[in-house]
């Protein structure tokens, strides 16, 4: 072996590896070294322990700017798999509708608006009779409606009877109740008691909320009561706004006038509406 080649050998070796081994195998790629060197007139077989070394420095020399790269590039696939994430928990569901004291009164202006039904059918264990609804009493019967359609009446009470004067519906003593008004929404409306409407007999008609702090008798939207005094209870006229009045059934509505009652007016056998549902 020409040991005084080696120097030269080497670095055409390197320079060699760096263009011709990620193409060829070791094996390969030291035939056609052979081959390329002779061409030099350097005929001389190159050790393997000097190959090797070679190769492990060229290996060492080549892979020490490339995890830096490497890191980078996992860092800004991390970055934006991150940003997708945020990105993502921006699209929030639409929250759900609820009316106020704010909006209530829009609400029902613009939904009384398209209402081509103005007639309600109740039915309770005692039977069923059906409300007319008064179409220049815009507010209360959208709400009537609104709420009828809403499920709100069904399973709720008849909870005060008042012999020869009323029945009153719209609560209960349960909690579905109370889940079905916080869902709707908590509001009042305003009173309308100048349409010329009386509270006849039979008079569908809305009670002022219990509310502290009502001066303007603002009406609780939730409850109703109906007119049982004949011929009427005009007592009532100018501060309760009648919005309908029975049209069928009114031998039920004395029906349930006349169960007897408990302590604060309660029937003492619940009358619950079972259904109320409108009529198309």
């Amino acid at each position: 072996m020409n040991i005084s080649n080696t120097p030269v050998l080497v670095a055409d070796l390197f320079f060699f590896l760096a263009t011709s081994l990620p193409k060829y195998s070791f094996s390969y790629a030291k035939l056609r070294f052979c081959r390329l060197i002779s061409k030099k007139n350097h005929c001389v077989i190159i050790p393997k322990r000097i190959i090797r070394a070679a190769l492990l420095l060229f290996l060492m020399a080549s892979c020490g700017d490339n995890p830096k790269e490497v890191s980078t590039s996992t860092a800004k696939k991390e970055i934006k798999k991150d940003s997708a994430k945020i990105d993502s928990t921006k699209q929030k569901k639409k929250e759900k509708f609820v009316l106020t004291e704010d909006n209530a009164v829009d609400f029902f202006f613009d939904y009384q608006k398209n209402l081509k039904v103005n007639k309600v059918k109740i039915t309770t264990r005692l039977g069923s009779f059906t409300v007319q609804l008064y179409d220049n009493v815009p507010y209360h019967k959208a709400n009537f409606i609104y709420l009828t359609r809403k499920g709100y009446f069904n399973e709720t009470q008849f909870h005060r009877v008042v012999k020869d004067f009323i029945i009153q519906g719209g609560n209960s003593d349960d909690r579905k109740t109370g889940k079905k008004r916080s869902e709707i929404g908590h509001y009042l409306l305003p009173p309308d008691s100048r349409k010329g409407y009386r509270h006849h007999r039979g008079t569908l008609s809305m009670p002022s909320s219990e509310k502290e702090n009502n001066p303007h008798m603002l009406a609780s939207p939730f409850e109703f009561f109906i007119v049982v005094t004949d011929p009427g209870s005009y007592h009532l006229d100018g501060d309760f706004t009648p919005f309908g009045r029975v049209i069928e059934g009114m031998d039920v509505v004395d029906k349930i006038n006349n169960v007897p009652v408990g302590e604060g007016d309660w029937p003492q056998q619940n009358i619950y509406i079972q259904k109320a549902e409108v009529v198309e």
